[in-house]
């Protein structure tokens, strides 16, 4: 893979859109600067892309992890050492993907370990390198954002969102770009094929590198990639950079974003989603995915979008990962990404049980209470969060559904994610629950 910006982004059809989809959410500050969208992508590309034309030599390290399960596979290295655009090295190692990729002015080297390479590294990878891959595209949209004048912490974002799906399975997909600061340094990417949120930026060589990268795909996968090690290179020779045997064009890794109509005009084995019943939210609505499918056809990877009753998305997603496609051919076979939308309709199933405090606490293997200072509880004596515990004990999420003041549901919330608890039994069988946690501040 070359260039990323044609490999997860098909933004340019999205342009007869944006006039009208473009909201533009704006700090309150003074001597602030309003600029247009384009302006503020090549400002924040100018700003901090390591790899621009005329940029120094570096070498750069990398790590991924995932920060909700460290010990899943989701976990990588990269590393990177270049010259100019036109003379550098790369090598990737995940579990299940290896690749070492040396680019010598218009002669490239592709060595692959794996038959597929993950939708989920390629994103971190593209954030490290070409961090706003649809920039140039960015110049022809309508709007603007604008940068406060006085603060480097506040923060201005363009955001749309674009119609997807094929009649009468339709639903809007969001894209939204965040500039941080007065000098506008990039924040937060969202579109279907790419996220990243940038982060501790620090000077390297005149320009401002974010060192930590996040990437949330789904609640059991947000990815962190951290870079460790970012130096000037001193070249020694051209040897590193080298390349003797060019890989042919049908042995590389490529990947190509399609139109939904594509995906589903080439899908070989698609059987309708049965939709399981729910237990609570809605029983009909859209729901819409991101799917990544190898050379071969095989998805490989199912990532939430969008979705009008998220305890539906587990169900959708290990369905769409038996379909097979016909291999994709632009030229030669290359793997293939689209966002696929779905209409559900199905039926609500037994209630949630809510579990009173003391039932909870039976249940919990460890309590921690919260510690609010008395200034910060304004005469408060007690006051109750509702926890979302799943079926293996974890908790899933902490809601303040009476208005607790903040601090004392930050508090709470703190204590919460450190108490750990036995399944609850329903019927004979592990089934989540909810439950109402009082804590009484002393």
């Amino acid at each position: 893979m070359r260039r990323f910006g044609e490999m997860h982004f098909g933004l340019m059809r999205l342009l007869a859109l944006a006039e009208l989809c473009v909201a533009v959410a704006l700090p309150a500050a003074a001597q602030d600067n309003t600029i247009s969208l384009g302006e503020a992508a090549a400002g924040a590309v100018q700003q901090s892309q390591l790899t621009l034309a005329g940029s120094p030599p570096f070498q750069v390290k990398a790590s991924v992890t995932n920060t909700a399960n460290p010990g899943s596979d989701y976990k990588a290295t990269i590393e990177e050492s270049w010259l100019s655009p036109k003379h550098w090295r790369r090598t990737i190692e995940s579990s299940g993907f290896t690749q070492t990729l040396v680019v010598d002015d218009d002669k490239t080297s592709e060595t692959d370990k794996g038959s597929y390479y993950p939708l989920w590294l390629r994103d971190l990878v593209t954030a490290i390198f070409d961090p706003l891959p649809m920039a140039e595209q960015l110049k022809h949209f309508k709007g603007s954002v604008t940068l406060p004048g006085d603060s480097e912490t506040s923060y201005s974002c363009a955001n749309f969102a674009v119609p997807s799906g094929v009649p009468p399975a339709q639903s809007n997909l969001a894209y939204a770009f965040c500039f941080r600061g007065k000098r506008g340094l990039l924040q937060d990417v969202v579109t279907p094929g790419y996220k990243a949120r940038f982060d501790d930026y620090k000077p390297f060589q005149g320009r401002m590198v974010a060192r930590r990268i996040v990437a949330d795909f789904a609640p059991e996968v947000k990815l962190q990639a951290q870079i460790k090690i970012l130096d000037e290179l001193v070249p020694t020779g051209r040897a590193l950079f080298t390349v003797d045997r060019p890989t042919p064009a049908a042995q590389e890794l490529n990947s190509q974003e399609v139109a939904e109509p594509t995906a589903r005009s080439i899908a070989m084995a698609a059987p309708p989603i049965t939709w399981p019943a729910v237990r609570e939210g809605k029983t009909s609505g859209t729901l819409s995915v991101y799917v990544s499918v190898d050379k071969l056809g095989r998805v490989r990877e199912v990532w939430p979008l969008q979705s009008d009753n998220l305890a539906l998305n587990a169900a959708a997603r290990q369905q769409i990962m038996q379909w097979r496609f016909q291999p994709y051919v632009n030229g030669t076979p290359m793997q293939m990404e689209s966002a696929l939308t779905f209409a559900f309709q199905t039926t609500m199933g037994a209630p949630i049980s809510l579990l009173s405090n003391t039932e909870a606490r039976k249940l919990a293997t460890r309590v921690v209470e919260p510690h609010v200072a008395r200034a910060k509880a304004a005469g408060t004596k007690a006051f109750t969060l509702r926890i979302r515990v799943d079926e293996h004990g974890k908790l899933v999420r902490v809601l303040n559904l009476k208005n607790a003041p903040a601090a004392l549901y930050a508090a709470g919330e703190k204590a919460l994610q450190q108490w750990r608890f036995r399944p609850y039994l329903r019927n004979g069988k592990p089934d989540l629950f909810d439950a109402d946690i009082l804590f009484r501040v002393h």
